[in-house]
């Protein structure tokens, strides 16, 4: 499937995605896939996001989708009742700002594209009341410059919801990780941070953090799988390794109060190069 060529562009690396006749699973599980308006509805529907409206606050106002990228999360706030800014520096008609406003003119959904980088928001002090970040603050430049930019624009008692983010246990680990990402050898751009970076520059920022979400806690992280094909997928994997137990891994991950304690055992454990964690956090009144 990889090619030894580099390109210019993330619109050009995805591009090459969509051609590859063995990587159809990969770009529709990533929502590369048109007509973007049915991609941005399937999102919309999905587990993660059904997992993500939990964390929304109640009262709907304005919310600002960083790096927005396609504007499949731009589209779902907006669906939620949110009026909508898609920050997103990229200009193009495939994966980029072209690509949102194409995507709020057909919908007619309240969602504008604004393109510019996380780090210097152009907008004012407590513009908004979620700040929205889909697998953004490992490709900042500069983290903790980042936090403090969402905490900036955002109400008191606003919410910042992080989601998606590359996680590592050491910086040994990372060129791991990006050895093993399908797309990081066409482009680059691609990064992941330790834990504690995440925590670290959130908090730092001022922001109370109401919840870190570990790989298994949560359809948001473990996506696109659903919830009983991961249960079916690990069973499997450990009935494989320890053939004497039978059918019983399945089994018994099918109980609800037992995959919620082995999910949170597992993040002790879980040291997979660039695993997925999600943040969601307020800004103090």
């Amino acid at each position: 499937m990889m090619t030894s060529q580099h390109l210019d562009t993330w619109e050009q690396a995805v591009q090459w995605l969509r051609e590859q006749p063995d990587q159809q699973k990969l770009v529709i599980d990533a929502y590369y896939d048109d007509p973007l308006s049915k991609a941005a509805d399937r999102y919309w529907r999905s587990d993660e996001w059904a997992a993500i409206r939990k964390f929304l606050p109640e009262q709907r106002g304005s919310a600002v989708d960083i790096g927005a990228g396609r504007g499949i999360a731009s589209y779902a706030l907006a669906k939620e009742g949110f009026n909508v800014t898609a920050l997103e520096p990229d200009k193009s008609d495939l994966v980029g700002s072209g690509a949102i406003k194409h995507l709020a003119e057909e919908t007619k959904l309240p969602i504008q594209a604004v393109e510019e980088f996380s780090e210097k928001l152009p907008f004012p002090d407590q513009a908004f009341d979620v700040v929205f970040a889909r697998a953004v603050l490992h490709h900042t430049s500069d983290l903790a410059a980042a936090c403090r930019e969402f905490f900036r624009v955002l109400k008191p008692g606003g919410r910042l919801i992080a989601v998606r983010e590359h996680v590592i246990s050491s910086k040994n680990d990372l060129p791991v990780f990006l050895d093993q990402h399908p797309l990081h050898k066409l482009y680059g751009g691609e990064n992941a941070f330790l834990l504690t970076d995440y925590e670290n520059a959130i908090v730092s920022a001022g922001f109370d953090m109401d919840k870190v979400l570990a790989p298994l806690e949560s359809e948001i992280n473990f996506a696109p799988y659903t919830r009983n094909e991961l249960k079916r997928e690990l069973g499997a994997r450990v009935e494989a390794k320890l053939p004497l137990v039978g059918g019983a891994a399945s089994a018994i991950l099918r109980f609800d109060p037992v995959w919620t304690v082995l999910s949170r055992i597992a993040r002790v454990f879980d040291n997979r190069p660039g695993r997925l964690y999600s943040f969601i956090a307020t800004r103090p009144r």
